[in-house]
């Protein structure tokens, strides 16, 4: 008998971490479509719901972690790769979800993460930079040709800060080779340029910038953020 019990035991056990497999593999693919037809997007995103067992979140409405992975996103012509928003604190009643409506979906604190690639700054970059690479929590630009009728050949140490206009890269220090020695006021006029990116998909302002091999990774914070906020999404 003890051994029967055992048995049913684990078939009980079984069945409900299957049962709960499934249920969350149904809601992130809901979800997932959900977002893909409000923001028009080309594929459909990844969706994680983390934290097991999964039933407990939805039957309480409550999740603690949700990820959505996007993948590109286009503001001011500029596209971005690896964008991916972390939701924390989610609240989405389960009959919601099973209607397909995930307007009422919030989220306590979402943080969207992505990154501009190089290139992109290269793009948009004053004819004078001929390269660029991460120094530290800015950028090292080479220099090559002339500042206010001054010729200038050596490297600068590029600032980075998020403004109302978007990324905003001034020159911090310049190391000429050689020449005359340009004042860093004059460099900073004719070299400083901006990248117009300024939100990311939960509508709120970039507030962080780390350089990183492959490019810049910016991140945004918001509160109290509805899964309709994913917006502006192409």
């Amino acid at each position: 008998m003890r051994k029967a019990l055992v048995v049913l035991l684990v078939l009980v056990v079984g069945g409900l971490i299957a049962a709960d497999r499934i249920g969350v593999r149904i809601a992130q693919d809901e979800i997932g479509r959900q977002v893909a037809a409000q923001e028009g997007l080309a594929r459909q995103p990844d969706v994680t719901i983390h934290g097991f067992p999964f039933l407990t979140q939805a039957v309480g409405g409550e999740y603690d972690h949700i990820e959505v992975v996007i993948g590109e996103y286009t503001e001011q012509d500029v596209t971005l790769s690896g964008v991916r928003v972390d939701m924390r604190g989610v609240n989405a009643p389960l009959t919601e979800i099973a209607n397909g409506n995930t307007a009422n979906v919030t989220a306590r604190t979402a943080t969207a993460s992505a990154i501009i690639p190089y290139s992109v700054l290269e793009e948009r970059a004053p004819k004078e930079v001929e390269g660029l690479a991460p120094s530290g929590e800015n950028l090292e630009v080479d220099l090559a040709g002339a500042v206010m009728g001054f010729q200038l050949s050596g490297k600068a140490v590029v600032a980075l800060e998020a403004t109302d206009e978007g990324i905003a890269i001034t020159p911090e220090s310049v190391a000429p080779d050689g020449g005359p020695q340009i004042p860093l006021a004059l460099v900073q006029r004719q070299l400083t340029w901006t990248v117009p990116v300024t939100d990311l998909p939960v509508g709120s302002r970039i507030s962080r910038i780390e350089p990183t091999a492959d490019g810049l990774r910016v991140a945004a914070t918001a509160q109290n953020v509805q899964l309709s906020d994913l917006q502006n999404v192409r």
